[in-house]
């Protein structure tokens, strides 16, 4: 008796939800598509924002196959149990002179989303987020000098838990295209682009779209896979806290497959594996930034993992290269001028551990440079790393010469398989040293 009752208040539940839970039509709600002037753009973002406010557990909210010219700045609390269809294109504005800002001058996300819980992004096809990033990036090589960092994401999630995004296309993104600090989030059959042109690789140009992260990700519980990132920046960003996170059928190109910068945290238990990196700028990236509390990164595995003409380091693990500033040359922690110029600084901050760390079955061909930089401090230097089958066809020799690699602060590393070139600070246990 009390199981039919409970089986009768479950179903009861259950009708419940599907009599209350409602499909929202943006274009029936008073969107506004396929019209791009700044007055639409800010009468749209402000319904969008509205409207996404207004959800409830159980709605679905349609963006219908359409483009719809949007102002950003859109903030979301406490969504939950809904489903976000991009069918269409949200085309964001590039007018920066008037973008939303928080006081101090900051600009706002393109979308923020606070607290959501069980949300999936989808789309019948492919929906589509334009950043509209040229403007943004400025002129080349000028850009930086002109706005800096102070530029908005496409998709920002701050606490979220369970949620899926799939089927959506980021298309150039001002800054980078996404943040999202979860607990519990699969991304698929997605794809990000950000660049100046179509050419296929990446030169001074393309590289001044930049800080265009891809999927940037903090927090626990991550499965990206079955993705496509063409971006002049990290293609794939672990961040700060982070664990349990998997990355699989990558492909790739941009500033690598990355877990960084770190600094003060425990970032555990991260695993790219079966992806593939064409013209990529670095490959395998793992970065400290400054920073004196502890930080430590610990047990990675890259696994089954191809790179073709790769145009700068194909493996980095190491201090952090970038600058943050607007001299280029400025060393945070390493400088972007190192080791081309001969007083650029570039040194393995004293607080970061690297700590069980394995390449397995990593393909190179014909990189540009040499192989790769492996740079520990020596006062705290990296522990258990392992290159299983790591193999460099057609090695380029410049800066590091028949070395291949530079190869400092390391106090354990093994090179196992058919690993060839091995880097010079590694225990050679390969078949080529027992024949």
């Amino acid at each position: 008796m009390q199981f039919k009752m409970a089986l009768c208040c479950l179903l009861l539940a259950s009708l419940v939800a599907d009599i209350t839970a409602n499909i929202i039509n943006f274009e029936d709600a008073g969107g506004v598509p396929d019209t791009d002037t700044l007055n639409i753009s800010w009468y749209n973002g402000a319904l969008l924002n509205k409207t996404l406010k207004e959800l409830s557990p159980g709605d679905q909210f349609v963006i219908p196959n359409k483009t719809f010219h949007v102002m950003g700045g859109l903030e979301v609390y406490n969504l939950s149990s809904v489903v976000l269809q991009i069918d269409g294109t949200l085309s964001y504005s590039d007018d920066f002179h008037v973008w939303p800002r928080v006081a101090g001058g900051r600009v706002k996300e393109c979308l923020h989303l606070y607290n959501p819980t069980n949300i999936t992004f989808t789309s019948s096809g492919t929906g589509t987020f334009n950043g509209n990033g040229a403007k943004w990036w400025g002129l080349p090589g000028v850009g930086y000098l002109e706005r800096g960092e102070n530029r908005p994401r496409l998709l920002t999630i701050d606490n979220g838990k369970d949620i899926l995004i799939e089927n959506l296309f980021f298309l150039n993104s001002p800054y980078w295209n996404t943040i999202l600090n979860v607990d519990g989030l699969e991304i698929r059959n997605c794809a990000i682009d950000a660049r100046r042109d179509k050419d296929d690789g990446h030169d001074f140009i393309d590289l001044t779209a930049f800080n265009t992260d891809g999927f940037d990700v903090t927090g626990q519980n991550v499965y990206i896979h079955d993705v496509e990132i063409w971006n002049q920046d990290d293609c794939i960003a672990v961040k700060d806290g982070s664990k349990n996170m998997l990355f699989e059928r990558v492909t790739a190109s941009g500033l690598g497959l990355t877990i960084g910068s770190i600094s003060g945290s425990i970032v555990e238990n991260i695993t790219f594996r079966d992806s593939y990196m064409k013209h990529t700028v670095k490959g395998i990236y793992m970065k400290f930034r400054g920073g004196s509390k502890p930080g430590l990164i610990k047990d990675v595995l890259y696994e089954n993992i191809v790179m073709d003409e790769p145009e700068s380091w194909p493996i980095w693990i190491g201090p952090a290269q970038q600058a943050d500033n607007s001299n280029p040359c400025f060393p945070n922690p390493c400088s972007l001028c190192w080791p081309d110029d001969p007083d650029a600084k570039c040194e393995a901050p004293a607080a970061g551990l690297y700590q069980n760390i394995t390449l397995r079955n990593i393909t190179i061909n014909s990189p540009k440079t040499s192989p790769g930089v492996i740079l520990g401090n020596i006062t705290n230097p990296m522990q258990g790393v392992v290159f299983d089958n790591v193999v460099v066809n057609n090695p380029g020799k410049k800066p590091w010469g028949d070395k291949f690699y530079l190869c400092e602060g390391v106090s354990h590393g093994v090179a196992t398989g058919n690993t060839k070139p091995v880097p010079p600070c590694f225990e050679d246990r390969t078949i080529h040293s027992i024949n």
